[in-house]
């Protein structure tokens, strides 16, 4: 790696598990000021535990109240399409509901009887009999009915560390949970810095900051956003006919995370520390073995619950999308930041209301920039499209007015439907001929809010896709920058990161205070361009 002039020294190994300069720190506890936040032991489950039971969670759920109503519904919700489905398999006769077959009415055996929704379903009997000798359901079932099981257990751990926390809000923070959701994070964090002077939640220091808060709840979260960003992580596939491809996914984070944090097997012993044998470079060749086989476990444990996973998914979409599409269908083509572009503009110690404000803020002038490059053969092609089916969704609409009896036609409202769903889907790719694109101007304003920006996207955003861009521009990266340097036992792990991950990375520095990162080239901090709005205030070079 080239050499870089600047002012950080880099921080040599330990092997200790306290930070820097308090190794042999002694906090002295006057016995009648004890209380139930003396000498936390393990700050980060405090802080931030796994299981989303924690300050910072609880603080941006709005509370006890709320957060114990969601985990209940969550728990529901997943009773209902388990067993909404069973119902929909097992207890229903399609024949009467598609009208295949009469319903056999012996009062009205002459008569012409409207058939009601309940005629379709079979009797208890029935249904029970079809799903005992439907295996593959059982099985379904069983897996379900354990997954359950593993969720109440967890649910119940949770509302424990909730009370808890609860207590801690009430009790030592003085703020009622009522007026929970009225107060800021940084009201919140401020008063968890004063209270350690008096409670003295933290044994390792004797003053707490709050990038010491940042540092704790985000420790993972930092290492991921540092294995992306130097791309460590196999999630780019080279596909023929598409070129290079990212594939990055909820469930292959979720097991990125168990690999590498909390699973059998992982890095760390706990919250806060590495395991011993990952603080030696002797090791690594028998370590990367190891993880090699733990890898190959969890995919073939992957590979046999591929075909539950995909039935979950396919019906969680159907039942949460389907409404929301059928009232808004313009909805199907909005866009959205996708995982791994949250993951690769995220700064270190940013807080997640933190990112999705700062994305937030760029989402309508980056749909805007994208929507400058639909492609003019595109836009053709949806007028026409758009043309012929609305031809005849308006014949189809004129008829239903004239008759509605046109509505009992076999398909007819089944044609309807997807034709308006055809019509306001081609209007998405027609772009709005009374409105004017501003390219460098929009760009200019995704940058002060992404702060992320390729070198050959200057001067060239109205040539620019996006889309095909190559990789964006990093900076380079320090590994003993980051924030989780000085957090005790888990640095050693980050030259490792550093080496493997090339030549190029993104450098990014960060207040005292943990709050609002900026970013620099060659290690010299400095601001945002003037016209991206103005010269910033307070930044500073990161710690160590």
């Amino acid at each position: 790696m080239a050499h870089f002039d600047t002012q950080y020294q880099r921080l040599e190994a330990s092997y200790s598990d306290s930070p820097p300069g308090e190794e042999d720190l002694l906090v002295h506890v006057p016995e009648g000021s004890k209380s139930p936040w003396h000498h936390i032991e393990n700050l980060d489950l405090f802080f931030s535990r796994i299981s989303s039971s924690h300050v910072y969670n609880l603080h941006q759920k709005n509370g006890f109240t709320c957060m114990l109503i969601g985990e209940i519904f969550e728990l529901m919700q997943f009773i209902f399409v388990v067993a909404f489905t069973t119902f929909l398999v097992s207890c229903v006769d399609y024949d009467i509901l598609f009208a295949n077959k009469m319903v056999n009415h012996s009062e009205h055996s002459s008569e012409l009887v409207k058939v009601t929704l309940p005629d379709a379903f079979l009797p208890p009997s029935v249904c029970s009999a079809r799903i005992q000798q439907n295996g593959f359901l059982i099985s379904i079932l069983v897996i379900a009915g354990v997954f359950w099981v593993h969720r109440l257990i967890k649910f119940i751990y949770n509302i424990c560390c909730y009370w808890e926390i609860h207590s801690f809000y009430i009790n030592a923070l003085k703020i009622p949970m009522s007026n929970l959701p009225y107060y800021t994070w940084q009201e919140v964090q401020a008063r968890i810095v004063q209270i350690q002077k008096e409670h003295q939640i933290c044994i390792h220091k004797k003053e707490l900051t709050e990038l010491d808060i940042y540092h704790r709840i985000l420790r993972f979260k930092n290492y991921m956003v540092a294995m992306v960003n130097k791309s460590l992580l196999p999630i780019r596939f080279h596909l023929p006919g598409l070129g290079d491809t990212i594939f990055y996914t909820r469930g292959l984070k979720y097991n990125f995370e168990l690999i590498f944090f909390w699973g059998p097997g992982s890095l760390f012993e706990n919250e806060w520390s590495l395991k011993a044998e990952y603080k030696r470079g002797s090791n690594r060749l028998e370590l990367a073995d190891k993880l090699s086989a733990r890898i190959l476990w969890i995919g073939i444990a992957n590979f046999i619950l591929c075909p539950l996973i995909l039935i979950w998914q396919i019906l969680y979409a159907f039942f949460s999308y389907t409404e929301i599409l059928k009232r808004e269908p313009g909805s199907l083509g909005a866009r959205c930041w996708s995982l791994y572009g949250r993951c690769y503009l995220r700064h270190f110690n940013e807080l997640d209301h933190e990112l999705h404000s700062r994305l937030s803020k760029g989402y309508k002038p980056a749909s805007k920039y994208m929507n400058c490059f639909i492609s003019p053969l595109l836009t053709i092609v949806a007028k026409n499209v758009a043309f012929f089916a609305g031809s005849i969704l308006a014949v189809l609409i004129a008829l239903t007015i004239y008759d509605e009896d046109v509505l009992a036609v076999e398909h007819v409202l089944t044609t309807v439907t997807l034709l308006g769903v055809g019509v306001t889907v081609c209007r998405s790719f027609i772009p709005d001929q009374h409105l004017v694109f501003c390219p460098e101007q929009l760009l200019r304003v995704i940058l002060a809010h992404i702060h992320y920006m390729p070198d050959h996207w200057q001067a060239n955003a109205h040539r620019v896709h996006p889309g095909g861009a190559a990789e964006p521009h990093r900076y380079p990266l320090d590994p003993h920058l980051l924030p989780a340097a000085q957090v005790p036992g888990d640095h050693r792990l980050l030259p490792e990161l550093h080496r493997g991950g090339g030549g190029r990375g993104r450098h990014l520095l960060l207040r005292t205070d943990g709050r609002a990162p900026a970013w620099a080239p060659g290690g010299r901090a400095r601001s945002p361009p003037p016209a991206l709005g103005g010269p910033a205030r307070g930044w500073s070079r990161g710690p160590g």
